[in-house]
């Protein structure tokens, strides 16, 4: 039996066992009987909670153990005794035939691992069969210690919400500890990289070539890894072009659905606005190279200015339309949030709509339209597909939006493809400037945050 089957089955013995104390605890309460401290279905979470949480965190355990038993079971037959005595052809020998045993696979290179599949299987189904009896019986002794304290006096509530609370704590420790271990990978990874390239020259220097020579004796044996082409072409079509796009269409149709329309359109077109931030960017990134770059190029070419197949103005356009929704909702929200007196006050001075929405409302709103901006420009800087597919990877530092232009993201995930060598530069400065992008995201974030907060003190 698996270990998704096994913990299925705990999963089962701890809704009957939670029926069975609900049970117990509900044939307490009555006329004449004492009252009880706790909810029969907090006397269920109790047991079921000492039913389940024992008996998993052993199958966790010997998860792992069972494996290094299972290895050594293998390694002491008679079967394994042909085996080379170390090296990775051994390794891979046994690999294989873990993964004809387990199911994994169906053909082996190897014709040694065929011989240890026989051996691998009844490791596995021994151990797995005392993994389940073992269990098994943790979940019955601890479910059962359990039942047995079950009064009319027993804290059965106070028990359940320390368990909530140190599951609701665990949660939260593990979502810090994962951006902590994001930012010191990062940091260390980083670290390594300037120790082999300045940072001046990384954070100032104009030309980005990172492809290193194979041989010292090739030519081009030093890359180039200034980034200033990746940072400007990150803001040229993420901060620049999208945000032309996204802040007056965004701001125009929140002022329209919130001042104008009926309340029957806003929940039709709402809605259907909102569907933009759904959509796959990996659909936008077609949409931006077979319909939009063409356009921009052709326009280009018109009007006489050089242009390229793959272009800023394409990506940065459909970025812009990508990032509508983030800038519509905010300012909707933000606009809607205004008190209603201001906007009275405004049209009893005898403002018309139009002058009340631009010296009251907009202003009043102001700090929650910037705040989703800031939200939105962080959104777009992370962007990747689309400008893989539409802007090109070309580190080029020019203000032509329709020349071919790299971001950040863009580059990282050209470095990071495929096989690479995690003691070079080339593949080192992908961390690098991952670092430099969490760093700006993160204080883009901070600031829009504080903006937020700011706004809502003001108005609720």
């Amino acid at each position: 039996m698996s270990v998704a089957a096994i913990a299925l089955l705990i999963v089962g013995l701890g809704l009957v066992a939670w029926l069975a104390a609900r049970a117990r605890a509900a044939a307490f309460a009555g006329p004449g009987r004492p009252r009880l401290h706790s909810l029969p279905g907090q006397h269920g979470w109790y047991v079921a909670l000492w039913t389940v949480i024992p008996a998993l965190l052993f199958l966790a355990g010997w998860n792992e153990l069972s494996g290094n038993l299972i290895y050594a079971q293998v390694l002491a037959s008679p079967e394994a005794s042909s085996l080379p005595d170390f090296g990775m052809q051994r390794q891979a020998v046994l690999s294989e035939a873990y993964a004809l045993a387990s199911g994994q696979t169906q053909a082996a290179f190897n014709p040694q691992a065929h011989a240890l599949v026989p051996v691998y299987a009844r490791a596995i189904a021994f151990y797995n069969w005392i993994g389940l009896a073992v269990t098994v019986l943790v979940a019955f002794a601890a479910g059962g210690w359990a039942f047995t304290r079950i009064s009319p006096q027993f804290r059965a509530r106070t028990r359940v919400e320390r368990v909530v609370m140190a599951l609701l704590l665990l949660a939260s420790l593990i979502a810090i500890l994962t951006t902590l271990g994001i930012v010191a990978s990062l940091l260390f990874e980083s670290l390594r990289f300037f120790s082999m390239v300045s940072p001046i020259e990384f954070l100032f220097g104009l030309n980005w070539s990172p492809q290193m020579a194979i041989r010292a004796d090739q030519a081009g044996s030093s890359g180039a890894f200034g980034a200033i082409p990746l940072f400007w072409g990150t803001i040229f079509i993420g901060a620049i072009i999208a945000m032309l796009v996204a802040i007056p269409l965004g701001l125009m149709s929140a002022i329209y659905l919130t001042q104008y329309s009926s309340a029957r359109l806003r929940s039709w077109m709402k809605p259907l606005l909102e569907i933009l931030a759904g959509v796959p960017t990996v659909v936008y990134g077609y949409f931006a190279a077979l319909t939009v770059a063409p356009a921009v190029r052709d326009l280009g070419l018109t009007l006489g200015i050089p242009s390229s197949t793959e272009s800023a103005l394409a990506a940065g356009l459909v970025m812009g339309i990508m990032i509508i929704p983030f800038v519509s909702s905010m300012a909707d929200d933000s606009l809607a949030a205004v008190p209603q007196a201001m906007r009275d006050g405004s049209l009893a001075m005898g403002a018309t709509t139009s002058e009340t929405i631009r010296k009251v409302l907009v202003p009043a709103a102001l700090p929650g339209v910037v705040g989703g901006v800031l939200l939105a420009v962080s959104r777009a800087i992370g962007e990747t597909m689309i400008v893989v597919m539409a802007a090109g990877l070309a580190a080029n530092l020019t203000a032509n939006p329709f020349g071919s232009v790299t971001t950040v993201t863009t580059q990282i995930v050209q470095l990071l493809t495929g096989d690479q060598e995690f003691d070079s530069p080339k593949t080192l400065a992908a961390f690098a400037l991952g670092l430099v992008l969490f760093g700006v995201t993160l204080a883009l974030n901070i600031i829009a945050l504080r903006v937020v907060k700011k706004y809502r003190e003001a108005y609720e």
